[in-house]
């Protein structure tokens, strides 16, 4: 079993590069343009190219990180404590960097994980993407190139809920409500993320419901290994 000290819990969100698809410049609406064409086959008769453009927070080429909130926790049993801290701002490469920093310091010596919900699909991968675009060393850790599946030291509690099955998604708050853990939905959800960034300029909101979903994720890892969960009171958000 995996120490559960060693394991990072972490979450992203993301926006699109632009509030809305008019401001896209020429090069990137047409970008947009044939990305959006494909997706249009899916979605609903009323849609457009102009009213898609939120999902372009969904991709690492149209979109940006404007939180990472992590989680690593300490003790064991009924007394493990957990803590959270977050990397954020409207600057990406500036949070990236910091990001970066903390994981180099974290990750040495014995061997760390990752654990994202569906993050091999989505967070991991973006993350690296953006760091790339934004000219930052992705970390070894998140790095899989050339490394066998044994070597990779990512978790996802989606992939471990779902057992072998392939086609199956269940969100995270499905998973918590279903293991009996309070979800942390109770303000804004992912749909939300783009207005509260870009009209309310609210990012606080955005992270601070980016650090509760960390805890449900961490809590949900630990149900699905039948150990304790943490202790509100013990949960400190730097």
């Amino acid at each position: 079993m995996i120490p559960f000290n060693n394991i990072m819990f972490l979450d992203i969100e993301t926006v699109s590069q632009y509030q809305s698809y008019d401001e896209l410049p020429d090069g990137w609406k047409e970008l947009w343009t044939k990305k959006a064409e494909g997706l249009l086959k899916n979605s609903k008769e009323e849609d457009t190219i102009e009213t898609i453009y939120d999902r372009a927070a969904l991709f690492a080429e149209f979109g940006k990180i404007i939180c990472i909130s992590c989680g690593i926790m300490k003790g064991s049993g009924e007394n493990k404590s957990m803590l959270i801290k977050s990397f954020y701002g409207d600057d990406e490469k500036k949070l990236l960097g910091a990001f970066c920093d903390m994981l180099g310091k974290w990750s040495p010596g014995s061997q760390k994980w990752l654990c994202a919900h569906n993050g091999k699909e989505f967070d991991f991968p973006y993350l690296c993407r953006r760091m790339i675009i934004n000219d930052e060393c992705v970390p070894a850790l998140l790095s899989i190139s050339g490394k066998k599946p044994w070597e990779v030291n990512l978790l996802d509690t989606l992939e471990l809920w779902k057992f072998g099955e392939y086609k199956n998604f269940t969100s995270l708050n499905l998973l918590a409500h279903v293991l009996g853990i309070p979800t942390s939905k109770d303000d804004i959800d992912g749909s939300m993320v783009g207005t509260v960034y870009w009209n309310e300029k609210n990012i606080n909101r955005i992270v601070h419901y980016c650090q509760k979903d960390v805890i449900t994720m961490a809590q949900v890892y630990l149900r699905l290994n039948r150990e304790p969960m943490v202790f509100a009171d013990n949960i400190d958000i730097k």
